[in-house]
């Protein structure tokens, strides 16, 4: 059977576009995802639970990263189900800020700065608090603002001594101003987590008889005939054929199918033995935020560990230019409770998020089953370097303010004996962790720009009938959770491209 529009993988960005391109009932669209499709009522505790992060191994794609600069493999989580990595994140609903625009226009690009994609942001949510000027009210993704009363105490705690060390306190993330802490806005209704699978993909839009979605099905390369795509060949080599192809399949996946397609670096896919259709810079600008857990146990008597994602502190370093807020000390429960001698922990994680480090990803072999290799390259500048650690002992400073101080029974990472710089960069290097938000291996560009993949509405250069719509278009990694931005950033191109088929 042949459509009129593939879209290959339904997590954040495939599940929108998924929901959008169908809105026309004389388009007939196919969603081929690579895992499973429940329904929304029906997703396993793994997947479902707000305070269940990460999933698990059967809704994984079991990626690690190459040891790299860290000396040490990172687990690059990403869900294999139907709502894809917003089945597993920390459900954070948070927006990147006019200044991540701003650096994307610097770069040439047009068509995303803040007052366009404000209503696209504005275009995918449902939100009660706020202003009409920040805010959306009709759309399909739920947010929630948590409150303070939302908070287990050490999380309250948490937002507390940050403010009584001179942080504002943040009304709204997703408002005018984002320097300061507050609990999380989340995508949370009654702790079930609302992946793209539940509120892009409902069952009223799943009903519609122009709509097919097809679980497991995994897709190896993108076909095309005279340097159109005109469809895909599954793993399996059964051929799908359509009149457009649009790649979702995330930050890895989106340029892994490429590369196997023939499009990506060209000495790279000739050492593999797979014929070059266009020498592009896939899988060459991977940026993603370096993260690093502090760790402590929590007293009995406040060792209360839900809701797990309770409040960020959103702020500057001392090296950040004007308007920039590059770095994240988050206070979430993400942790084994049975790691902790007390039985209770909260985790003051801090994240780098602006990173100047770019990484890679490139095929190890043109099979479809081998895992792509991802070379994350973290901390390999001394500015991000210097930027974390300070950003880690901001976290241990508040560590030690009054009233968190109070409820904590000792730090466990990295601990009392860490004291010096050295000894403090020498613990996070070795633990050093993802914020699990991989972006920018398939970027935007202007025409003029060399290292871009696709135009400002993801189609790819040197072919056509063929776009990439997920978060590895970003051009530049957002200083935030990338959840809300990838679901954006399809919304808009949803809404933009005039020829669609």
């Amino acid at each position: 059977m042949s459509y009129d529009i593939v879209i290959v993988g339904g997590g954040s960005a495939g599940a929108v576009l998924a929901r959008r391109l169908s809105d026309n009932p004389r388009r007939r669209v196919l969603l081929l995802e690579a895992g499973p499709a429940y329904a929304p009522t029906r997703y396993p505790d793994a997947l479902a639970l707000a305070d269940r992060v990460g999933g698990d191994a059967p809704h994984d794609w079991g990626y690690k990263s190459e040891p790299g600069n860290l000396g040490h493999p990172v687990h690059a989580r990403r869900g294999k189900v139907l709502g894809g990595s917003s089945a597993v994140n920390a459900a954070v609903a948070m927006r990147a800020r006019p200044a991540d625009f701003d650096r994307w226009a610097a770069r040439g690009l047009t068509g995303w700065c803040w007052a366009e994609v404000l209503q696209s942001f504005k275009k995918l949510e449902r939100t009660d608090p706020g202003s009409d000027a920040w805010h959306g009210r009709g759309g399909p993704l739920p947010i929630q603002q948590l409150s303070m009363q939302d908070l287990t105490p050490s999380l309250r705690a948490f937002v507390d001594a940050s403010a009584g060390l001179g942080f504002a306190r943040v009304a709204d993330f997703n408002g005018a101003e984002q320097h300061g802490v507050s609990p999380y806005p989340l995508n949370v209704v009654k702790g079930v987590r609302q992946n793209t699978g539940i509120a892009y993909l409902d069952a009223e839009v799943r009903r519609r008889p122009n709509l097919e979605i097809r679980p497991d099905a995994e897709v190896d390369r993108v076909l095309f005939k005279g340097g159109a795509a005109h469809g895909v060949s599954l793993v399996g080599g059964e051929v799908i054929t359509a009149g457009e192809v649009v790649l979702s399949a995330g930050t890895y996946g989106s340029p892994a199918i490429l590369m196997r397609s023939g499009l990506g670096p060209a000495s790279d896919l000739r050492a593999l033995g797979i014929e070059v259709l266009a020498d592009l810079p896939v899988g060459q600008r991977l940026m993603d935020h370096p993260f690093y857990y502090n760790v402590y146990a929590l007293r009995p008597e406040a060792k209360a560990m839900s809701p797990v994602a309770g409040a960020i502190l959103w702020t500057h370093s001392s090296e950040a230019r004007p308007g920039e807020l590059d770095q994240h000390v988050s206070a979430t429960h993400i942790w084994d409770p049975a790691a902790s001698p007390t039985g209770g922990a909260i985790v003051l994680a801090t994240a780098l998020t602006l990173p100047e480090s770019v990484g890679s990803v490139r095929l190890a072999s043109r099979d479809p089953r081998a895992a792509p290799v991802i070379d994350f390259n973290f901390l390999a500048t001394a500015s991000d370097r210097r930027r974390l650690l300070e950003g880690v002992k901001l976290s241990r400073r508040i560590g030690r303010a009054a009233p968190f101080a109070d409820l904590v029974a000792h730090e466990m990472e990295p601990g009392a004996g860490v004291k010096t710089d050295a000894q403090l960069e020498a613990a996070l290097v070795a633990a050093l962790d993802t914020y699990q938000h991989p972006t920018s291996t398939v970027p935007m560009g202007a025409e003029s720009d060399a290292t871009a993949v696709v135009d400002w509405l993801g189609a790819v250069r040197g072919v056509s009938g063929l776009r990439v719509v997920d978060a590895s278009i970003l051009p530049e990694i957002p200083s935030v959770a990338t959840n809300l931005t990838t679901l954006m950033a399809a919304e808009h191109i949803a809404a933009r491209v005039a020829d669609w088929s």
